[in-house]
């Protein structure tokens, strides 16, 4: 799977290629916070380089036994060759059973880089390690490119060295556990090091982790008002004393009638998150995503405008890289395809589809599992409480298993449209594999948000899959108890067994592969650096795109159905801690170190936080509107209630409330196989709905109920959206000195072009074609 992912991202790429511009200030660095990002706090950093010119940048390695195939060695030969003729220096050394091929770039090779893009050396070791893997991904004179000669044999693999020296300062003050709560990253640093796209992805979870502080405080005010009002709410009392009212049985695996008072602890727990807070909170967070997106993209122009990237042009540098691999590179033409697009499209609705029927199978699993616990003679409530989590067990091993098949289908996808760059191309495959992620990870959810329990028919006519199994119904204390415990379940995992895995596997890996070569030190200290490269973990294109995806998916988690689950937001911000912390050390101390990229902000990515924020708005509208009793408590509390006419002293205005809002159902109704129960003398059940008691048909109530909730979801998303659209007209996308700083820089360049022998005296006569140029105006 790596090696076709590395192959559909090279083959005739024009990626990996954006290549360092002029920067000012280099040598500073970038205080950046996991707090904030501070442009006034510079942290110190290494001192001055002296580049060994002789040094190599980047290593080839192969096995030795390619040299004896006349046929592998005369390609490895020629291929050599031809990075010689392209200004390229090699250093080979055989080290056993492996060659190593040192690679370093003649001074003309940067010189005409930089004299067509008319601009400095900022970094030049990354710039240097950037034109030879452009040119190592694109086609040389014998249309091969590495990746074909890796499949044949050649080669065996290639990385750039890690730079030791600016690595021990990396390593001192980010990539190390005792700088978990540190407040500074050094991010100007990280940009020298790795390049802008993995300074700015630090650079942006430094600022998402900041923004979370807020949200994870009203979160866990949210939270901790309904812990404080845990035996005072009026519904929970009445619950809880409900001795003498009797709930339908549920499900086909208890015939049983269930005391409503049982459920009290459930009750009083789902009041911890859906109390009277909880709609100001899901509007706070519909604002908070607003407020973090509109000032990341200031954090952004600020961090972009210090490095000089400001003006910077993705598509002319991508074609400068061209022209230096081949002087008779040929321009690359945009193209567009109705057959291919509509191809693509009925492609993906397809995998939607497919995603949706997981959903499916899901349901048909707790079904299943219902009927299956039920039949161990276990309690209801520890039924229920069985299914719903290895519900979400299952869920999350269905995400692993989606997530593999998820990214084959959207790379299979992204190599039919035809994109004509690698920037192109990573932009198209975000989306895609972004959507097919959303639905792996979210239907789920929805199901459970917004289907689960309300076809179910009712007592005495239940709705059964395939005409057996009787669907699953929601929590007795409503589905708010059954969404909140799926998300903490799937957000859990993610958060511990993801990172994890994601720290444990590369650690081990490297561990052991040390212990092997622990006797075997070669002479050469060259050659020992090399070879510590080697053992370290192999990166790929995606090693910082799947960064970004989890992050992605994690943001998704804490607004889309915030509602549901307030805490999210503060199991996000002590994740994300250990994310950075987990990331740098993998990226500087366990993987082979990534090729610098060029960017200059951080791409595709923001379109899809812009989208989960306008999602997460609509979602956490339904939530309150159809999941939540929010409205059922308001429109009982103003209209049905003791307080339709006026609050009276002493008296709490939900009183009555669960006697209200269950629905009545005679137990001669019930099947045969139903009646003979131990509780014979129970004439009549309740059940969580709103209908008749003589014909059981939906009653008043329930289209009353309807039409409010749709009335409050049109007014929260409109009221949410309009905040949002006015907080992202309060708040420039780019600060007033930034564009004060483009204008200076603008107007000092066309001062210089002004030069004292094309200026005109004042009163002297225009040039004959101005003139004439004038005068046909």
């Amino acid at each position: 799977m790596q090696d076709e992912e590395r192959a559909l991202f090279s083959a005739g790429t024009q990626g990996d290629s954006a290549l360092p511009m002029k920067s000012r200030g280099v040598g500073m660095h970038l205080g950046q916070s996991w707090l904030c990002c501070s442009l006034s706090s510079p942290v110190p950093g290494p001192g001055p380089h002296h580049e060994d010119p002789e040094h190599c940048d980047y290593v080839l390695v192969a096995n030795t036994a390619a040299r004896r195939k006349p046929g592998l060695a005369r390609k490895q030969q020629q291929f050599l060759k031809e990075l010689r003729m392209k200004g390229f220096r090699v250093k080979e050394v055989e080290d056993g059973k492996k060659v190593f091929f040192g690679i370093w770039a003649e001074k003309s090779v940067s010189e005409q880089y930089c004299m067509l893009l008319e601009t400095q050396e900022a970094t030049p070791i990354t710039t240097r390690i950037r034109i030879f893997n452009f040119i190592l991904n694109s086609e040389l004179g014998f249309t091969d490119t590495f990746q074909d000669l890796v499949k044949c044999g050649v080669f065996e693999t290639s990385f750039p060295l890690h730079q030791e020296e600016k690595k021990k300062f990396l390593k001192k003050e980010w990539a190390c556990w005792t700088q978990l709560c540190a407040k500074k990253q050094p991010i100007d640093s990280i940009r020298d090091y790795f390049g802008e796209k993995v300074a700015l992805y630090f650079a942006w979870l430094g600022w998402y982790t900041c923004m979370l502080i807020p949200a994870a405080g009203a979160g866990l005010l949210i939270f901790l008002s309904g812990f404080f009002h845990f035996n005072a709410s009026q519904i929970s009392k009445e619950i809880c004393s409900a001795h003498d009212i009797f709930m339908c049985p549920r499900g086909d695996h208890s015939h049983k009638f269930q005391r409503l008072s049982d459920t009290c602890t459930f009750a009083k727990l789902t009041h911890l998150f859906d109390n009277e807070g909880t709609v100001a909170f899901a509007i706070f967070m519909a604002l908070w995503a607003t407020v973090f997106l509109e000032f990341w993209k200031r954090k952004r122009a600020q961090v972009v405008q210090h490095w000089d990237l400001y003006g910077w042009d993705e598509e002319e540098e991508e074609m400068a890289l061209a022209l230096i691999n081949s002087p008779h590179y040929q321009l690359k033409q945009q193209q567009h395809s109705y057959l291919r697009s509509t191809a693509i499209l009925l492609l993906s609705l397809l995998m939607i589809c497919l995603m949706i029927g997981m959903a499916h199978l899901l349901v048909v699993y707790r079904v299943l599992a219902a009927a299956a616990f039920g039949s161990l003679d276990l309690p209801f409530l520890q039924v229920t409480t069985a299914v719903v989590v290895t519900g979400a067990l299952v869920h999350y091993m269905m995400i692993l298993i989606m997530t593999k098949l998820n990214k084959y289908v959207a790379l299979k996808l992204c190599d039919l449209e035809q994109p004509r760059t690698f920037s192109e191309r990573e932009s198209k495959f975000t989306i895609k594999f972004f959507t097919l992620q959303f639905f792996a990870h979210f239907s789920s959810l929805i199901y459970i948000a917004f289907i689960l329990g309300r076809i179910n028919g009712h007592p005495g006519k239940s709705v059964r899959l395939a005409g057996q199994w009787k669907l699953e119904e929601c929590h007795l204390s409503g589905c708010m108890m059954d969404l909140f415990v799926q998300m903490a379940v799937i957000m859990g995992l993610k958060q511990t067994l993801s990172n994890c895995v994601e720290y444990l596997s590369p650690w081990l890996t490297l561990k052991w592969r040390s212990m092997q070569a622990r006797w075997d030190r070669p002479a050469d200290p060259e050659l020992q650096v090399w070879r510590q490269n080697y053992r370290l973990n192999s990166v790929y294109t995606f090693s910082l795109f799947d960064e970004f995806m989890e992050m992605m998916i994690q943001y998704g988690f804490t607004t889309i159905f915030v509602a549901a689950f307030p805490l999210a937001p503060l199991l996000a911000f002590f994740s994300n801690l250990v994310e950075t912390r987990l990331d740098a050390i993998k990226m500087l101390r366990l993987q082979r170190c990534l090729v610098p990229r060029k960017a200059k902000d951080i791409g595709t990515w923001l379109q899809v936080l812009e989208i989960i924020g306008v999602l997460a708005v609509i979602a956490n509208g339904m939530v309150i509107a159809f999941t939540s009793d929010f409205i059922p408590r308001v429109v009982y509390k103003y209209h049905y209630g003791p307080c339709r006419r006026g609050t009276l002293p002493g008296l709490d205005c939900l009183t009555g409330y669960i006697n209200h809002s269950l629905s009545v159902f005679h137990t001669k109704d019930l099947p045969i196989s139903i009646k003979g129960t131990e509780n014979e003398n129970v004439t009549e059940c309740r059940y969580r709905d709103y209908r008749n008691s003589h014909n059981y048909n939906f009653s008043k109530q329930f289209w009353v109920l309807l039409a409010i909730r749709l009335a409050f979801l049109i007014l929260f998303e409109h009221v949410a959206l309009c905040i949002k659209l006015i907080a992202a007209w309060f708040v420039p996308d780019v600060p007033q000195s930034v564009k004060n700083k483009v204008l200076e820089q603008k107007y000092e360049r066309l001062r210089k072009m002004m030069r004292p022998g094309l200026q005109r005296p004042p009163g002297s006569p225009l040039p004959p074609s101005c003139s004439l140029r004038s005068t046909a105006v």
